[in-house]
C-alpha cells in the first residue's frame, strides 16, 4: 500500500521534508508507519510519546489500520507564544 506522509514543524526538520510517501504492507497501523519513520529518521523516536496524528484529515489513534492511498499526518506537540501581560 502506498500511504502519503504529511510532517509538521520539527518533524520535517529531521526528516528533510513536509510530505514523504510510503510503501508499507497491508494492514499496517499508523504506529506500525510511524515505528518505520524512526527506522529511518532516528531523530523522530524523541516525539513518540507526546506525538498526535491524523488520518485523512481526522485525528487517529496509534491503533488505526491504514488503507492504501490513505494521508497520514504527524504533529509534534505545540508550545510558546507570547503570554498575556
Amino acid at each position: 500500500m502506498r500511504i502519503k506522509v504529511h510532517l509538521f514543524a520539527r518533524l520535517c526538520d529531521i526528516v528533510g521534508s513536509n510530505e514523504i510517501e510510503r510503501d508499507v504492507p497491508i494492514g499496517t497501523t499508523v504506529r506500525m508507519l510511524w515505528d518505520n519513520l524512526i527506522a529511518d529518521f532516528a531523530g523522530l523516536e524523541a516525539y513518540g510519546e507526546s506525538l498526535s496524528s491524523a488520518v485523512n484529515a481526522e485525528y487517529a489513534r496509534m491503533d488505526v489500520v491504514l488503507n492504501d492511498g490513505d494521508e497520514v499526518a504527524f504533529l509534534p506537540p505545540v508550545s510558546g507564544g507570547q503570554s498575556a501581560t
